[in-house]
């Protein structure tokens, strides 16, 4: 988009250079935040929550939900008033300072790019799995050519590739939820009425007590990255306001039905201990449960697409979040340069590091690969806390200086914003006590210390300069 104040808090362009375009359309925009929120951590991801916290899970994602609507709709408001692809960063920036939307983007950066490794060696896993022989490898990088290519187009082939990809998922889940309440009410042909018997039986509601809870509501937390593309996507819409606003209007809604909705259809469809929840995924085990041929199968191509779609959404979002850090001067400058519309070196650098990521996985599985897990696993948290320390500082600002721009409000300000920070706060306590993410919370403060050292030091050479 066009290089104003909105887009570069500290610098305008200075080379008079392309911009990005205004590709994508409202119908685009809307099925990315309608499908955003089902990924590929919902479909992978879950199973292990629901093992650790039984269906006690409902509650875990009912409480790390309310978090993420409470950050959604703080973002919501810093997005519809400051459209930018750099999004949390660029906001960052303008509230705290350039330090912070320097820490806030390139941590980002690196999330999103060894997300796109991880989930490229997910799908290839499945595909191999159907055909046994082909090598993992070559799979891995097809995906990876495949929307690599997609996104140095043009930035409507990354909106066509979301919008099918997305409709693909909502239909899938809405399916399988309503087939889910047909068989909880005992009117789906084939099947009885569990009643409360696996919500109640095998430990109860809490079998593994408050201890398995935590663990759930960590592992649920982390299932809802992702949701920020959207807000990064709607600067490069016809309407950057309206698609904002619309997205985080009804995040709740989606967030509810899709998360929570689906948590409580499979743990009062299936046994929270069956083996076939962590070993199958969770949205398998509940439709062979139901007895219905080749749903499993089926199933698993949705988890496919939903693993390709974030591989997609996470090469799109990482190449616009470097461009729009390198637009305001905190980055090297080859990243910035657009063809087409297109930040077509960010989309190469962004697709090279989960080659990398990748390669890392083969060559050194025991030691660089995990170290590299654990330095990104918090980081979704570091990024909300920006967020929410963002809205806090610029929501005032508004009020005074713009309040035409206010087109979405945080809700019962400034009060839920502080309950926000102290859910983070919260979180940050728990991962601490937890050795599984206690050595994740510690990387990703170490990196995020880095970060923020060289941010600092870039901002006073660039404040002398």
């Amino acid at each position: 988009m066009p290089s104003t104040p909105t887009e570069t808090p500290s610098q305008e362009r200075q080379d008079g250079g392309a911009s990005l375009s205004h590709g994508l359309k409202q119908r685009h925009l809307s099925m990315i935040a309608l499908g955003g929120v089902i990924g590929a951590g919902l479909f992978v991801g879950s199973g292990a929550g629901i093992a650790a916290a039984g269906p006690s899970i409902v509650v875990a994602y009912a409480l790390s939900g309310l978090l993420v609507m409470l950050v959604m709709r703080m973002l919501g408001e810093m997005s519809a008033a400051y459209p930018s692809s750099g999004s949390f960063s660029a906001h960052a920036e303008r509230a705290i300072g350039p330090w912070a939307g320097f820490t806030a983007g390139w941590s980002f950066w690196i999330l999103l790019c060894t997300a796109v490794g991880l989930e490229g060696i997910g799908a290839a896993k499945i595909v191999t799995g159907w055909l046994p022989g082909t090598p993992e490898w070559a799979w891995v990088a097809l995906f990876m050519v495949v929307f690599c290519g997609a996104n140095l187009a043009a930035v409507k082939n990354f909106g066509e590739f979301e919008f099918w990809f997305a409709a693909l998922k909502v239909g899938a889940i809405t399916l399988f939820l309503v087939l889910g309440v047909l068989a909880i009410a005992g009117v789906l042909p084939g099947t009885d009425a569990p009643g409360t018997s696996n919500l109640t039986g095998e430990g109860g509601f809490l079998p593994n007590g408050s201890e398995g809870l935590v663990i759930g509501l960590l592992a649920s937390v982390f299932a809802y990255g992702g949701l920020e593309t959207v807000t990064i996507a709607a600067a490069e819409s016809q309407d950057p306001v309206r698609g904002v606003a619309s997205a985080v209007r009804t995040a709740m809604w989606r967030i509810a039905l899709f998360y929570i909705g689906s948590m409580a259809v499979i743990v009062t469809l299936v046994p929270w201990d069956s083996p076939a929840v962590v070993e199958k995924g969770p949205y398998v085990a509940a439709l062979d449960e139901l007895g219905i041929p080749g749903a499993g199968q089926l199933m698993n191509v949705v988890v496919l697409v939903a693993l390709l779609s974030a591989m997609n959404a996470n090469i799109y979002g990482s190449s616009r979040i470097a461009y729009s850090l390198v637009e305001r001067g905190q980055g090297p400058k080859a990243l910035g340069r657009v063809s087409a519309g297109v930040p077509r070196i960010a989309v190469l650098a962004s697709s090279v590091f989960g080659f990398v990521c990748v390669v890392l996985s083969y060559w050194r599985p025991d030691d660089v690969f995990p170290w590299l897990l654990n330095m990104i696993g918090a980081v979704i948290l570091v990024v909300w806390l920006f967020i929410a320390v963002s809205q806090l500082r610029l929501r005032g600002r508004l009020e005074r200086e713009a309040p035409e721009k206010l087109v979405v409000r945080m809700w019962a300000f400034p009060v839920l914003t502080w309950v926000a920070l102290a859910g983070m706060a919260a979180i940050f306590v728990l991962m601490a006590r937890e050795p599984d993410t206690r050595v994740q919370l510690y990387s990703t403060g170490g990196m995020t210390l880095v970060l923020t050292v060289v941010g600092y030091a870039w901002q006073k050479a660039r404040a002398k300069a």
